[in-house]
């Protein structure tokens, strides 16, 4: 595998020169899906960077179900690591044409529960050269928190943050301060997400009992995070919102604005009442097999994974019933750019082939 550039061509005009010195990259290998965000530090109207923000130059996501058969075998399976090694290569080769000033990629839950894991990330790091890290779940739930950061600023006291990812759902209770970033309280991550669901559960989701029963374990099990932290109480008093980062919840935002095709455009920062989110909700849950697989915001790659989906927000919509739930259309890749980018704002500039001594 051809190493990460690191310089600069010498036939780029010089705007475009200043652009590829500061090329960063950030990959999440998740239980579902790999992927791959580049790009470049957002610049104001002055020339002068602005602190964190990132313009996106490429992206990259595959679904490769790392996580598929986990449940049943209890170890990654050799048809899945193929599939991810097939993508991983493919973001190595994207990120051989960028000189990359910084890059970090991870892996969550699907390598945090299989014991052969660790072993598939280190032959995946000789493979492809990549820097694959696997991260705590309680770094997975701050790297959400800092992909929403735009969106938690603003009125209100307290933020509930939930990520339903493939393999886990992350919950993050925050306190918001007028002023600086918000204060994590607590956090969970619970080993169940849209895969381990379907995996688990494929024949009874689809009948209205079986979906209730699952909706209930799941609310049984977050419960222990309410019985801590009392945010039910916290909801009650007022100044508490929910916002969502998860294919789940912009699927259920796109349906609730009624939208004829997915436009991130228009679900990222989406703020939906809580009777919208459950009215949408309610309309997924209606659709059937075939419902889902036609329509246009969901499509026959991700239908099988909706109504599991729906019943962990189902859960939390059960214990947490806020009054209006904030759309993310941005997870892990979003916070890593954001650090790494502040990070090399912070750090003086390397000279480097092409660069103005």
């Amino acid at each position: 595998m051809a190493p990460l550039n690191s310089h600069v061509p010498d036939a780029l005009p010089p705007a475009r020169a200043a652009i590829w010195r500061g090329v960063y990259a950030a990959l999440d290998l998740g239980t579902h899906n790999c992927r791959m965000l580049i790009a470049v530090p957002q610049v104001g109207p002055d020339s002068a960077a602005v602190a964190g923000g990132f313009r996106v130059i490429e992206s990259f996501s595959r679904i490769v179900r790392l996580g598929e058969g986990l449940h049943e075998a209890g170890r990654l399976g050799e048809p899945a690591m193929l599939r991810a090694r097939a993508a991983l290569e493919a973001c190595a080769a994207r990120l051989a044409r960028y000189p990359i000033r910084g890059l970090r990629a991870v892996a969550t839950e699907a390598c945090r529960q299989a014991p052969n894991g660790p072993a598939f990330l280190a032959d995946m790091r000789a493979a492809t050269g990549l820097p694959l890290e696997l991260i705590s779940p309680r770094e997975e739930a701050g790297l959400a928190v800092e992909s929403c950061a735009s969106l938690i600023a603003g009125d209100g006291r307290r933020m509930l943050l939930f990520d339903i990812g493939g393999g886990s759902t992350e919950l993050a209770w925050l306190r918001l301060a007028a002023a600086g970033p918000p204060d994590l309280i607590g956090y969970l991550s619970l080993p169940v997400g849209v895969v381990t669901l379907a995996d688990r559960y494929r024949d009874s989701m689809a009948t209205e009992a079986g979906f209730a029963a699952i909706v209930a374990d799941l609310a049984a099990r977050f419960a222990t995070f309410e019985q801590v932290h009392c945010i039910g109480h916290e909801i009650r008093q007022g100044g508490v919102r929910l916002l969502g980062t998860s294919g789940t919840i912009t699927t259920l935002a796109a349906v609730a604005l009624g939208l004829p095709r997915y436009r991130r455009q228009d679900v990222d920062g989406a703020r939906l009442t809580g009777a919208a989110a459950d009215a949408a909700l309610a309309a997924l849950c209606t659709l059937g097999p075939e419902g889902l697989l036609a329509h246009p915001c969901i499509g026959p790659e991700r239908a099988e994974y909706v109504l599991p989906g729906c019943a962990i927000f189902s859960a939390i919509r059960r214990l947490w019933p806020a009054p209006e739930v904030i759309v993310a259309d941005r997870g892990l890749r979003e916070g890593m750019l954001a650090r790494l980018i502040r990070a090399g704002q912070a750090r003086p500039r390397p000279l480097g082939r092409g660069s103005a001594p």
